[in-house]
């Protein structure tokens, strides 16, 4: 069966469900210690989780005697297992092949509260009115299934919202938690650390090395600037500079881009990660950073999370809505135009994004180098269409 005809089925099932729903739940209740048992939603990418710590520190803290799960992409268990908000981690593993079977887990837990603060539709809001909790909140609340959401009203667009840590702390004060706190929640593992420091040891890296991450892998092609830009930047900051490294980052199906990208650089000081780390071992190698020069991606968020500085690159997204959302005096945001308009994102039909493009090698260089130097961040932005380099 398609995945249009399950969406339209799930639709009109829960439409038909929903009809016969008589509940109406005090929302007085929302804020009080009469709410015990929490759930969590923030069920996609890395990125999207740690944008959502903040979130779920705010809801501890209205709620600390509740218990809170975390739906959480089962991939990721491994990063977030230490979160000191969460109580409990229920893996989910998207589609609709175990849809009904975790619809019928979260309800056996008698949840009082769903808040969905990142997750995919058709799946996410379906899955907190499922849970049978009286109260399911939902920013932006603007699809197809808000009929299901206790704030169906007023309707409010991801364009209502600067960032998307702001958009989650938007979520947790519908349901009476007002925290503004938006530093994201990472814990560092001493097994990590001690992990990571013996590999680094037996790379053979001295331990007053300079270590620059590179990440050149992104969720989406158009988010990448180019294997040939990322290898001239490399060749350039090893020339003359005996102790700097090369970390190349990035998932196991990212490995043969930063094998690219190695080949490029050539092997001397450069270490390809990329694939083959284990990912509660992720934060400790980005702790360890100089720098990491990186699109919007993951590794992003963890850096700004961790307090490494970045050199983040943009063009196809807004680093307002995307990009760090503090510790700007730390770390550089390359800010260029969008190519195309409206962009095609996953189905950009350049290998090399012609808007990434636009940001040369010589002020990525120059933003590193200036950070090496202990110079001060901040945002280099060009809004307008200029000659490409």
């Amino acid at each position: 069966m398609g995945t249009r005809i399950r969406e339209t089925l799930l639709l009109a099932a829960l439409r038909a469900i929903h009809a016969l729903d008589r509940r109406h739940p005090d929302i007085s209740r929302l804020g009080t210690a009469d709410i015990r048992n929490i759930l969590i939603v923030s069920c996609t990418a890395i990125g999207d989780t740690l944008l959502s710590t903040p979130a779920i520190r705010s809801i501890r803290q209205q709620y600390p005697a509740a218990r809170i799960s975390l739906l959480l992409n089962q991939a990721y268990i491994p990063l977030f297992a230490n979160n000191p908000d969460v109580d409990a981690i229920i893996p989910y593993a998207g589609g609709y092949r175990k849809f009904f079977r975790l619809a019928g887990a979260l309800r056996r837990e008698r949840f009082d509260l769903a808040l969905i603060l990142h997750g995919n539709e058709p799946q996410a809001t379906p899955l907190a009115y499922l849970s049978g909790a009286p109260y399911r909140f939902k920013l932006p609340n603007d699809n197809d299934f808000r009929f299901l959401l206790t704030n169906r009203t007023p309707v409010l667009r991801w364009d209502d919202f600067p960032h998307g840590i702001d958009q989650r702390l938007a979520v947790a004060a519908l349901a009476g938690a007002t925290g503004t706190e938006r530093s994201m929640v990472l814990p560092l593992s001493e097994s990590a650390m001690s992990r990571f420091s013996e590999r680094r040891q037996q790379q053979g890296i001295p331990a007053d090395a300079v270590l620059i991450g590179f990440q050149p892998g992104a969720s989406t092609i158009s988010r990448r600037w180019s294997v040939e830009r990322f290898a001239e930047l490399g060749r350039r900051l090893l020339a003359g500079r005996e102790n700097v490294w090369i970390v190349l980052t990035g998932s196991p199906g990212e490995r043969q881009l930063a094998e690219q990208v190695a080949n490029g650089i050539g092997r001397a000081r450069v270490w390809n990660l990329a694939g083959a780390l284990p990912l509660d071992e992720l934060p400790a190698m980005v702790s360890a950073l100089r720098t990491l020069v990186t699109g919007d991606t993951g590794p992003m968020h963890m850096a700004v999370a961790l307090g490494t500085p970045v050199v983040a690159l943009f063009a196809v997204s807004r680093w307002q809505r995307s990009g760090p959302a503090y510790g700007l005096e730390r770390s550089v945001v390359i800010q260029k135009w969008r190519t195309c308009d409206p962009c095609l994102s996953k189905r950009c039909p350049y290998a090399d994004p012609l808007c990434m493009q636009n940001i040369s090698v010589d002020e990525v260089e120059a933003a590193v180098l200036g950070q090496l130097e202990g110079m001060s961040g901040g945002v280099r932005e060009s809004t307008a269409a200029e000659p490409r380099p």
